[in-house]
């Protein structure tokens, strides 16, 4: 699944409105929502602040008191031709003074996602596992080696070491077998970015 690396914010000005995009990386609603929450609480004098997502495949869209199917839909658009997955699109509208027109407002907001998103690298997102493991200092050398694809999140030192890691389950299912003597234990789900192709 596509998504980006990094969340971005990106202006453009059409017939002096202005238009500011966010594109976050979003894991659940609960991220949606503090992004939506934040932007409609640092944003307040806005007249309107449009979204779409895409998160699992479900698709949500707003217009935000934007005619019907002028803003929030177009954004869906731009990020389902993009296939993009895990990402929230939240345009921030100031009137100028012009009105756009339906037509106007399509391409304005089809467009404003549109720039955010090539400003983007966007990256390929697997399923993964959230892991924890404790063991002895003499073994560090050897479990570097097993999770060296897999991203540490953290590491602490007492007795024993233990890491916390995110592995992909494809890596996980290889290895977990070596790494069951090491008290492997699996804490939740996530996604692991590996290189686009």
């Amino acid at each position: 699944m596509l998504s980006i690396k990094n969340n971005i914010i990106n202006e453009i000005v059409i017939k002096k409105s202005r238009f500011i995009t966010f594109l976050f990386r979003v894991d659940s609603t609960h991220d949606i929502k503090m992004y939506l929450d934040d932007l409609n609480s640092n944003y307040r004098d806005a007249t309107h602040i449009c979204y779409a997502y895409i998160l699992d495949n479900t698709k949500r869209f707003s217009d935000n008191g934007e005619p019907g199917g002028t803003a929030g839909m177009p954004i869906l658009g731009v990020l389902e031709s993009k296939n993009l997955d895990h990402i929230l699109c939240c345009v921030v509208r100031y009137f100028g003074g012009i009105k756009l027109g339906a037509n106007g407002l399509v391409r304005a907001y089809s467009t404003s996602c549109g720039d955010a998103i090539n400003k983007c690298d966007i990256i390929n997102l697997v399923n993964g596992r959230l892991c924890s493991i404790c063991f002895n200092y003499d073994d560090t050398k050897t479990i570097d080696g097993i999770l060296k694809n897999s991203v540490i999140v953290n590491k602490s030192y007492d007795s024993l070491v233990h890491y916390t890691f995110k592995v992909s389950c494809d890596d996980l299912s290889k290895f977990s077998n070596e790494l069951d003597k090491y008290n492997l234990k699996i804490l939740d789900d996530c996604f692991i970015e590996v290189n686009k192709n």
